[in-house]
């Protein structure tokens, strides 16, 4: 096979151990393999960038193994072009895997061009990640101590959350304040309410009529510190993203305006996209890419299962989750697209059918540097108004009806 890069190597990393493998050019011009073995301490791996620059290593490929990457990448990027690559797409011969055969192949494989890299984003937009990413991890976390806090007044027979609507809500929480503090009088807790809560007083003094033992108010008070502690912990980290995307902030205006995405959401798309979409041709690559459009099996000309690929986690779920918030927005393109697919192929399939959309518009945001345009809830009645005549006509006709169609004055 052609050889498209003469100096090159593959890493095969480990938690303890990075096996690399160069090969370069013999003295006859024969490929000369030269393989050695390095810790994975920040002294080790500049080791390992100074053995590969002298032996005149340009390009280095590495599987994508975990977090185990990132070291490695971070302190050899500015020195050698770095390919990332998936591990289901480099797999070794079946009985011949061993660590040293593992970077052989990686470096077999990079010198004649046979790898596809993955989109590894600039280390600012690594940062923003993981930024991100943790923010992510704090609201699950906040979203699974609420429902432990449920638990836990159930367990004493508190329903308060069958009658306000929101459990941590200021005429909630005070209640929750009191049934800590040691309070049993059911009408002076009611008595907590506000706003339009009040409305409800009969059913709230019901509600928080329970058996609180001395455990569950111990329980119910860290509960709500640790969600205190989130919520601070949450406030902060939003802080600190929002400080690193100001120069971006009318990026984030435009994307803010499509239904169902608010500037969390637009936030994370920032993050795991970039605000530069060059590196994706089309809306379809980036739909691809985030696992949003069908996948492809066909043998001896049958179509099998064509279902998602898993693409990137984070923003498939912050996608998910803006599809359903926007099928829920009234008078917009989104929801009708959300309503006629739910009921002929599912919700679940209607709302990644939905998120795919909002991914378009948002690398055509990104792509063009335009504003977001709605299309309206009447959209596909304009656009197939033909088709639907003919369909209304042909049930009117099947339950016994003679339709004679007139244009309205």
């Amino acid at each position: 096979m052609e050889i498209l890069i003469e100096r090159c190597a593959g890493l095969d990393l480990h938690k303890q151990t990075v096996v690399a493998c160069a090969i370069t050019p013999g003295p006859t011009g024969a490929p000369y393999k030269q393989t050695r073995t390095f810790g994975t301490l920040t002294d080790d791996l500049l080791a390992l960038g100074d053995w590969l620059a002298a032996l005149g290593v340009t390009h280095v490929a590495m599987e994508s193994t975990g977090v185990l990457w990132k070291p490695v990448y971070n302190l050899l990027e500015e020195r050698f072009t770095l390919l990332l690559v998936n591990a289901r797409h480099v797999k070794q011969v079946p009985g011949r895997k061993t660590d040293v055969r593992d970077s052989e192949w990686l470096a077999d494989l990079l010198r004649h061009g046979l790898l596809k890299p993955s989109f590894v984003p600039d280390r600012a937009q690594r940062e923003l990640r993981e930024l991100t990413r943790y923010r992510t991890s704090l609201v699950q976390e906040r979203s699974a101590e609420v429902n432990r806090l449920q638990k836990t007044l159930d367990g004493a027979n508190i329903k308060l959350a069958a009658v306000a609507t929101d459990l941590l809500g200021v005429s909630a929480r005070q209640m929750l304040d009191g049934l800590v503090a040691g309070s049993t009088d059911a009408a002076a807790l009611a008595e907590l309410a506000r706003g339009r809560l009040r409305e409800k007083l009969p059913h709230l003094e019901r509600a928080l009529t329970g058996q609180v033992g001395p455990h569950q108010r111990f329980l119910v008070a860290r509960q709500l510190a640790h969600i205190d502690f989130l919520d601070e912990q949450i406030a902060q980290v939003s802080a600190e993203i929002a400080e690193r995307l100001r120069p971006f902030e009318d990026v984030v205006d435009r994307l803010d305006a499509i239904p169902g995405i608010a500037r969390r959401t637009a936030e994370v798309l920032l993050a795991e996209v970039g605000t530069d979409v060059a590196r994706f041709p089309s809306a379809g690559h980036l739909a691809s890419w985030a696992g949003l459009c069908p996948g492809h099996h066909a043998s001896a000309g049958k179509e099998a299962s064509g279902r998602t690929r898993q693409g990137n986690p984070w923003l498939r779920s912050a996608l998910i989750e803006a599809a359903h918030a926007a099928s829920r927005a009234r008078g917009t393109y989104l929801q009708a697209q959300y309503r006629r697919l739910a009921g002929r192929r599912g919700v679940r399939k209607a709302a990644v059918a939905v998120a795919h959309s909002i991914l378009v518009s948002v690398w055509h945001l990104l792509a063009h540097a335009c504003a977001y345009v709605e299309l309206g809830a009447t959209y596909f009645q304009q656009r197939d108004h033909t088709r639907i005549e003919r369909r209304l006509i042909r049930r009117l006709e099947q339950l016994g009806h003679t339709v004679h169609l007139a244009p309205a004055a």
